[in-house]
């Protein structure tokens, strides 16, 4: 079930969260990242994984100077994606690809991904025939292995496997905290994989690092059931020892991180049935913890004139109350309100409340949002 060479390590090197200069996301500490490749490659580990967003395209560009230019092609994997979000038409796509070779250098991609497949871009592959001119890419020898990321439901999921079993893997978000969880679906979207027989890889594997929190709310749980195991490792853990699982990609943005995450992988024991016992009674903690009862219905949204997106910003309030992790809340309000009003636009109208079928007080927690986030 494995595309990967024989005896590959399961950590992946996520550079989607560099370390950076200045504060500036496209100034990547190229020096730290040189240093944390290197080391990465000594201790055995193989597998890098990039993106045209990330750092807004300067992430490929320290892939060719931190890895291409400084170490042998042959010795080290490299993943990449195509970005589904930014086309148009057909023609768009190998530009793309041609402009992602130049970036990085690589010369081929050891695995290239369609870009976070949803069900509503579908149609876009399908009228831009991705699937069709990366295969033709594949031929050529650019392309070693074809698969994609995903994030929808199990039966999206299936309905794409069923149509392109062209397909080898499948990178899903999965962690222990949204194994259950009725959004993301995790368990449900893994044994989906399975049932095609595609290997997985897995990202967010300790959720944007708020499973690595102090604050988790389960912390208490977890420190106390293991007091010197980190909670990045409970994480890493419970995803590493899943079967089928091909790979589990960490966004680090430290050298310490990196240190950390390879001495747990090099000595990597699957969790006991009592450890899986233990995440589940933390995640069940996790869930109990979203003391705001929205439903997304979005009956709040309609007459806003700030123009808010209530229910968002109520999910994120969930989630930092859940999870503690500040800055990866406020790495998320600013995607959220990119299009739409800030909290602190709220005027306390009151259009909200009596909207609400759950008569939440939106706008006392619009206030506490605007505090924390902005």
């Amino acid at each position: 079930m494995n595309f990967l060479p024989e005896n590959t390590k399961k950590l992946g090197f996520g550079l989607m969260r560099l370390p950076v200069l200045n504060g500036n996301g496209e100034d990547i500490d190229l020096k730290q990242v040189s240093a944390m490749a290197d080391r990465f490659l000594e201790q055995g580990f193989t597998y890098f994984d990039t993106a045209y967003p990330y750092h807004n395209g300067f992430s490929e560009r320290a892939v060719k100077k931190c890895l291409v230019e400084r170490h042998p092609r042959e010795s080290f994997l490299l993943a990449d994606k195509m970005p589904v979000f930014r086309l148009k038409e057909k023609g768009d796509v190998i530009p793309i690809f041609e402009e992602q070779l130049e970036r990085t250098g690589a010369g081929y991609f050891d695995m290239y991904l369609l870009h976070a497949l949803d069900k509503d871009r579908l149609s876009t592959v399908e009228s831009c025939q991705v699937w069709e001119q990366l295969l033709e890419e594949k031929k050529k020898g650019r392309i070693k292995h074809l698969g994609f990321s995903f994030h929808d439901s199990p039966e999206v999921l299936d309905q794409i496997l069923t149509a392109h079993p062209e397909a080898e893997f499948v990178q899903l978000q999965i962690n222990y905290a949204d194994w259950e969880d009725p959004e993301v679906q995790s368990r449900r979207c893994y044994e989906t994989a399975q049932k095609h027989g595609k290997p997985v890889i897995v990202m967010e594997p300790i959720r944007g690092g708020s499973l690595a929190s102090e604050n988790l709310v389960c912390a208490p749980l977890l420190k106390g059931a293991a007091p010197k195991a980190s909670l990045a490792a409970w994480a890493l853990r419970f995803v590493a020892s899943l079967p089928g699982v091909a790979v589990v990609l960490s966004g680090m943005s430290a050298y310490e991180q990196l240190e950390e995450n390879t001495a747990l992988f090099n000595t990597m024991q699957p969790l006991s049935e009592e450890e899986r016992a233990i995440l589940a009674q933390g995640a069940e903690q996790l869930r109990k913890a979203a003391a705001i009862p929205c439903t997304a219905c979005k009956y709040c949204v309609e007459g806003c004139p700030a123009n808010i997106n209530i229910p968002a910003i109520l999910d994120l309030l969930n989630e930092y109350d859940r999870f503690g992790s500040l800055i990866s809340a406020k790495r998320s309000y600013g995607f959220r309100t990119r299009d739409k009003g800030l909290a602190s636009a709220c005027v306390s109208c009151g259009q909200c409340l009596d909207a609400c079928p759950q008569h939440i007080e939106s706008a006392v927690h619009m206030a506490r949002a605007a505090k924390l986030f902005e």
